[in-house]
């Protein structure tokens, strides 16, 4: 026979079971719903060779949270086309914004599903617009959102600075954050000492945008941003210019430990040339 205790512990070991297989159960769910399908981008590895578009530069892709692939281009106005099928087909031409120059690429919002968009209007420095869709990329709106300058007083260009991410460990879970950088006006060599890139980051779903400190070398621009597993941050940027002595034509990487604000471990990333 089963006594009073042994079967007060087998019911304490029963529900804990039960709870542990619920909150896994989950876990499976939010994540498959943040993620989308796989299947479309599952299959042997092979290159393939299609065109999206012609005519106009500045190509990115971003992949939404139902697994659409969302390409975008433009420099007289931006344009996207969408894939539900993991890029073996495209619809037809949608325009974000007329007239209009892509900024390096699209944000998606991993935990709403909106995915922003930020347009300039011609090369930069120029006026910023930013859109938002709130349908998987099918149709875009013009919003007003506020964007903060940096620690130096200096506002943010998005050009040709990799597309954005949402921050998916540690304390700033949710953050949406993407590479940008400060044009120390027109895009004259002169100039080049005076660059530097940097980040925005919104933890209120888009309304408002923080910029980050300066990464720590001047005269680099056009970057991306990758979250590590443990919640770290890595940038990796191309430089344009060093100082006497310093070799230009590689890209440089650093760090941040606290959501992108900050960045540090600057090092010269010997292996990819540019």
């Amino acid at each position: 026979s089963i006594s009073a205790a042994e079967r007060k512990t087998m019911t304490r070991v029963t529900t804990s079971l039960f709870f542990l297989c619920f909150l896994c159960l989950s876990v499976f769910v939010t994540a498959a719903e943040t993620e989308g399908p796989l299947k479309p981008h599952l299959g042997q590895p092979q290159l393939e060779l299609q065109q999206v578009f012609k005519g106009e530069r500045f190509g990115n892709i971003v992949v939404t949270i139902k697994g659409t692939v969302l390409a975008t281009w433009g420099t007289s106005h931006v344009r996207a086309c969408r894939s539900e099928d993991g890029g073996k087909t495209w619809g037809k031409e949608i325009v974000i914004a007329k007239p209009g120059f892509q900024c390096g690429g699209l944000t998606v919002d991993e935990t709403t599903g909106n995915i922003w968009a930020f347009v300039e209007e011609r090369h930069p420095p120029a006026p910023l617009h930013v859109y938002r869709s709130q349908d998987d990329g099918k149709s875009w709106q013009e919003v007003s959102v506020k964007i903060h300058p940096d620690s130096k007083g200096n506002m943010p260009s998005m050009h040709m600075n990799e597309h954005g991410i949402t921050l998916r460990h540690g304390k700033h879970k949710g953050r949406l954050i993407r590479p940008a950088r400060f044009y120390a006006g027109k895009n004259e060599r002169a100039r080049w000492p005076q660059h530097y890139t940097n980040a925005i980051y919104s933890d209120d779903g888009g309304a408002t945008w923080k910029t980050s400190d300066p990464f720590p070398a001047n005269g680099t621009g056009e970057a991306t941003i990758a979250e590590l597993s443990d919640g770290t941050l890595y940038y990796n940027s191309r430089r344009h210019w060093a100082p006497e002595g310093k070799n230009p034509r590689r890209r440089w990487t650093a760090t941040s430990t606290d959501g992108g604000h900050t960045w540090k471990d600057l090092t010269f990333c010997k292996i990819l040339p540019d």
